[in-house]
C-alpha cells in the first residue's frame, strides 16, 4: 500500500509541476478541498467531456442536451428531498476538535485491518448507517477505540447529521433577501425541464436528457486530491422509460457506460461493478462503476433506477402536471429514469492514474529514465508537438507552415529550445503522442521525422501526411 501512496502523490506533484492541476488561491495558502486546473489539465478535462458529450448526444437520437443554471427555486430541493434529507453523519472530537464523516473514520481504521476483519468491520458498519442507527455508529468507534488522527483520542461526541448544501442570498437587500442553494447535484435542472425539453424537441419516451455542470456539495471530509472536492462537475444522462420498462433499460445502461469506459484503452481489470447495499428510497436498483485507483476501488460513475420519485415529487410541489402521453400504449403517465452519473473530476483523476508510468530506460552504457502520461490519443491536451532540430538554416520556416496547416484541427505545440531529447521528455511527461522534428534532410526531400510517444519509436515520413496521420489516431 505504501508503494500505491508513493505513486499518488507522485501524481499529485505531477500534476502540479506540468500545469494539470492547481491548489486554489495558493498564493493565499489555498482553499481545503478546492482545486484549478492548468493549462494542460483545462484542455484533457474539456477533452473527457467533449468525448462524453459526443457518446451521449451525437452518437444517440433519442437524447439531447441542455444547460441548466446553477441557481434554481428552493422550493426545488424542497421537492427533491434534498432540504430534509442530504446530510452525512458527522462526528466530533472533543479534544482536537476536529470534524469527521463517520463512514470514513471508520474505512480509514478499517484499511488497518487484515482483509477479514475489514470485511466484517464495514458491512457492521453498512448495516448501521442503513438503519440510520447514530447511537449505534457511536457505539462502534469506542468500540473499536478509533482514535481522532490529531489528537490521539478517542474522545467523541454523538453521531449528529449535517447538511451538505451551501445556502446564499438572493436579492441586493439583505432584509429582503430569500434565502437560496448552490446546487448539489445536476440531476434536478434536467427534471425541471423534462416538460420543456419534450415538448420543444416533440421527444418519444423513451429518451434522455444530459448535462454537464457544476455542482457544490460542503463535505466536512475532503480528501484524497480532487477525488472528493467542495466545488466539482458533473456528467449526468437522465433516461426516461414506460413504467414496468426500467430493469431492462436499468441492465443496458450498465452495460454501455461500462463499454464507454473500456473503449479508452483501460485495463478491465482494473474496473467493476458495486451493487449498493443501502438504496436510497426511491430507487429499486443502483450500482457504482468503481476503479482502482492507487488508494484502492472507488466510485466513478452510478447507475441509478430511480422509479418515477422525482417527475412526481415536482408534479406535487409545483402543482403542475408532468406526465408524458404515450399514443402507442393510449395512456398518459409519469416516466420511470435511468440516471447514469459520472463525476468529471474522478474521471480525470482516473485518467492521470490510469496514464501515468515512470520507466527505467538505462543501458550498459548509460542511466535513463522518463516519467510519460500514456493517455489516449483523442484525450490528450496536445496531439501534436513540431520542433525544428535548429534554429537557422529555415528550418523553423518550414515547422511553422506545418504548425499553420494543424491547427485548426487539433491542439499542436511548437519549441525550438533546447536538445531534441529534452524536448521530447518534456512532451512525454504532459501526455504528447506525436512528436515531428523538421531537419535539414526536410529541405531536401519533404520528409519529417514522427516520434511517437508509447514506443518512442521514430520512423520518416512525407511531412504532407502529418496531419491526416494524427487526425487518424485521435478520430
Amino acid at each position: 500500500m505504501s508503494t500505491d501512496q508513493n505513486t499518488f502523490q507522485a501524481i499529485i506533484s505531477h500534476c502540479k509541476e506540468y500545469g494539470f492541476v492547481f491548489q486554489s488561491s495558493e498564493i493565499y495558502d489555498g482553499l481545503s478541498a478546492v482545486y484549478d486546473y492548468g493549462q494542460y489539465g483545462a484542455e484533457l478535462k474539456k477533452n473527457i467531456k467533449d468525448y462524453w458529450w459526443k457518446s451521449m448526444t451525437q452518437l444517440h437520437e433519442n437524447i439531447v442536451g441542455i444547460d441548466a443554471a446553477i441557481f434554481m427555486h428552493p422550493t426545488t430541493w424542497k421537492a427533491s428531498g434534498h432540504v430534509d434529507n442530504f446530510s452525512d453523519p458527522m462526528i466530533d472530537n472533543k479534544d482536537s476538535n476536529k470534524r469527521y464523516r463517520v463512514d470514513h473514520l471508520i474505512e480509514g481504521y478499517a484499511d488497518t485491518l487484515e482483509a477479514a476483519d475489514k470485511t466484517a468491520l464495514l458491512d457492521q458498519m453498512e448495516l448501521l448507517l442503513k438503519e440510520n442507527d447514530l447511537p449505534g455508529l457511536k457505539t462502534l468507534i469506542e468500540e473499536k477505540k478509533i482514535k481522532c488522527g490529531v489528537s490521539g483520542t478517542v474522545n467523541w461526541t454523538d453521531v449528529r447529521q449535517f447538511n451538505l448544501m451551501f445556502s446564499t442570498q438572493l436579492g441586493s437587500v439583505t432584509d429582503e433577501a430569500s434565502e437560496i442553494y448552490l446546487r448539489p447535484e445536476t440531476a434536478q435542472g434536467i427534471f425541471v425541464n423534462f416538460l420543456n425539453v419534450q415538448k420543444t424537441g416533440r421527444m418519444k419516451v423513451p429518451f434522455g436528457i444530459a448535462q454537464i455542470g457544476k455542482a457544490f456539495r460542503n463535505e466536512i471530509v475532503a480528501r484524497q486530491f480532487i477525488f472528493r472536492m467542495r466545488e466539482f462537475e458533473q456528467m449526468e444522462m437522465q433516461f426516461f422509460i414506460r413504467p414496468g420498462t426500467q430493469k431492462e433499460w436499468y441492465e443496458k445502461w450498465k452495460e454501455e457506460r461500462m463499454q464507454w469506459h473500456l473503449s479508452l484503452g483501460v485495463d478491465p481489470a482494473k474496473y467493476h461493478f458495486k451493487d449498493h447495499v443501502k438504496l436510497a428510497h426511491y430507487a429499486d436498483a443502483a450500482v457504482d462503476i468503481e476503479f482502482e485507483f492507487p488508494f484502492g476501488f472507488k466510485e466513478v460513475e452510478g447507475i441509478h433506477s430511480r422509479t418515477d420519485f422525482d417527475l412526481k415529487q415536482h408534479q406535487e410541489h409545483s402543482r403542475k402536471k408532468i406526465q408524458y402521453f404515450d399514443t402507442e400504449i393510449n395512456q398518459n403517465y409519469v416516466p420511470y429514469v435511468i440516471e447514469t452519473s459520472i463525476g468529471l473530476d474522478r474521471m480525470f483523476l482516473l485518467t492521470i492514474c490510469n496514464a501515468y508510468a515512470e520507466e527505467d530506460l538505462s543501458t550498459p552504457e548509460k542511466a535513463d529514465s522518463r516519467v510519460v502520461l500514456k493517455l489516449p490519443a483523442k484525450l490528450a491536451p496536445i496531439k501534436l508537438a513540431i520542433f525544428p532540430l535548429t534554429k537557422k538554416d529555415g528550418l523553423p520556416e518550414i515547422a511553422r507552415e506545418l504548425m499553420d496547416s494543424c491547427k485548426s484541427a487539433f491542439y499542436c505545440f511548437y519549441e525550438e529550445k533546447d536538445a531534441i531529447g529534452r524536448r521530447y521528455r518534456r512532451q512525454d511527461a504532459i501526455g504528447t503522442p506525436f512528436c515531428v522534428t523538421i531537419d535539414h534532410q526536410t529541405k531536401e526531400d519533404g520528409t519529417v521525422t514522427i516520434r511517437h510517444r508509447d514506443s518512442m519509436e521514430q520512423e520518416r515520413v512525407p511531412m504532407s501526411t502529418i496531419k491526416q496521420l494524427v487526425l487518424d489516431k485521435i478520430s
